[in-house]
């Protein structure tokens, strides 16, 4: 079955569902459903919002976690030709109402069935009952205005970027493109109907949309869907629920090392998994050996954005780096590497990621001006993540531009002082931030998490500091820190820890 014979997320959906009704898709703490109980509720839901008046170019924004109701809701939208907008339920109401401006939806679900964040929101909003029990939905806004035209028939969703360098805008997500990635994604893990991958990743962001859903409805696999990240669930899944599939940001596989080295487990009980897989987030060589070493297996690696539909670099199965690489350029994918005057730099040197190809987003939801922001001429879109393509065509992300730090004139990137900071003793995550300084130059802050929340031992620390990085490299300061400020998909949040030590 191939992505390409589709033009919208919900007839790989249905086709699936008609080859293989009794196929289990969704193994949730409370049920099973099949791919024909799941098309039941996708149905129902339809029908509801035709009922409401939802037109094709409208906006349905979900404020949920993760749920066979918010799958199905994902998919009726694509059925009638609007556009689904996911919210994670835990933003503060501050949050949802901004998106729910940026959105202008036509109708909004609360997943409250499952997301007491939800229920909340929905009370707040007066929401009544939905066709299903599990959802409460807003009353319908007559004056929210659809989109015309061909680009309300491109659009399946709208993903808010994160937000960790300014106001979070609304990424137009194509059919095209989520059908690509999951066609991608499937082949890149060789799943098939016999594999179950853990999902937990919220549906809201495009990694749990893409790498999760749209994989796992192209390749006929299941799902063990969780409303909520459990360290302790995780691993009863893993050892007795069937799980093949573990992906996550780096931030997961912190948290699963840390919750084994807290019950005293070298290794854990995982029979049927076999591939294991970050992205999301920068990844270091410590964390990597450290999940290699307990799972049993390669942790692959990718690089993707909301931006892209996903992935447009993963590693390959079963390969074995001693690096962390993001892997290689998938199909329909397209990079350079550009110096700041947009001119292509050789193999090995560093500079911006620019794009392009069948996954690359329509524009900002009207936003024209970041549109322009980061469209270049020939259809590429800047990224503002610095890298570089090794000889063998892998690609290694070092930074963002913007969090490029400029010392004594020379350029740190604060992802090679973070992997060193990792490499160092009870340091479990690093996060190294640029702070002006009068002169126009920038200190260098290191924030760090560390195992048990044991300061470092500075003299120790600063010693190794200087036998592995240049002084202009060296941090001007090392902040031991209980938790990193995250994102719900995993970011450290770099501005934040910036705001909360104004001073270092």
């Amino acid at each position: 079955m191939t992505a390409m014979a589709f033009t919208r997320i919900h007839e790989l959906f249905d086709a699936r569902a008609a080859s293989a009704p009794a196929q289990p898709f969704l193994y949730t703490p409370e049920a099973t459903l099949t791919l024909a109980e799941l098309g039941r509720l996708v149905t129902q839901l339809e029908g509801e919002l035709r009922t409401d008046g939802v037109v094709p170019g409208d906006r349905v924004m979900i404020v949920a976690e993760n749920c066979p109701e918010h799958v199905a809701l994902i998919l009726a939208c694509s059925r009638v030709g609007a556009w689904s907008c996911g919210v994670n339920a835990r933003m503060s109401r501050g949050e949802v109402s901004g998106f729910a401006d940026k959105a202008d939806p036509r109708v909004v679900y609360f997943t409250g069935g499952v997301s007491d964040a939800a229920r909340q929101h929905a009370s707040e909003a007066g929401a009544r009952p939905s066709v299903l029990a599990g959802l409460q939905r807003s009353p319908v806004r007559l004056d929210a205005v659809a989109e015309q035209g061909e680009l309300a028939g491109r659009v399946a969703a709208i993903i808010f970027t994160s937000g960790t360098t300014g106001t979070p805008k609304g990424v137009l997500v194509s059919h095209a493109g989520l059908l690509q990635f999951g066609r991608v994604s499937t082949e890149s893990r060789d799943l098939g109907p016999q594999d179950r991958s853990y999902a937990y990743l919220p549906m809201t962001h495009i990694f749990g949309l893409g790498t999760v859903l749209m994989a796992s409805l192209h390749a006929g696999a299941g799902l063990v869907m969780r409303s909520k990240f459990d360290p302790a669930d995780v691993f009863e899944a893993l050892a007795h629920g069937g799980v093949t599939n573990l992906q996550g940001p780096p931030a997961m596989f912190t948290r699963l090392l840390a919750w084994l080295d807290q019950q005293g487990i070298a290794k854990p009980a995982c029979p049927a998994l076999r591939y294991v897989y970050t992205g999301a987030a920068p990844m270091d060589m410590a964390l990597k050996r450290a999940v290699e070493r307990r799972f049993g297996h390669p942790l692959h690696h990718g690089y993707g954005l909301s931006e892209y539909a996903g992935a447009l670099c993963v590693g390959r199965l079963g390969e074995q780096r001693d690096d962390t690489s993001a892997g290689y350029l998938v199909e329909g994918a397209e990079l350079r590497i550009v110096d700041a005057e947009g001119k292509d730099l050789p193999a090995g040197e560093r500079g911006e990621i620019w794009m392009r190809g069948v996954g690359l987003m329509p524009g900002y939801f009207r936003d024209p001006d970041a549109t322009a922001q980061v469209m270049r001429p020939g259809g590429w879109y800047a990224s503002g993540d610095l890298g570089y393509v090794a000889p063998d065509g892998a690609l290694f992300v070092v930074g963002r531009l913007k969090e490029m730090i400029i010392r004594s004139g020379f350029n740190v990137y604060p992802g090679e002082v973070e992997a060193v900071l990792c490499h160092f003793p009870g340091i479990q995550r690093a996060a190294v931030v640029g702070r002006k300084e009068s002169d126009g130059n920038e200190a260098i802050l290191a924030f760090v998490e560390t195992v048990g929340h044991v300061p470092p031992d500075m003299d120790r620390l600063n010693a190794y500091l200087a036998d592995h990085l240049a002084p202009y490299k060296r941090p001007s300061q090392v902040i031991a820190v209980e938790a990193f400020p995250m994102t719900h998909s995993g970011k450290v949040l770099k501005r934040s820890l910036l705001e909360l030590h104004p001073k270092g």
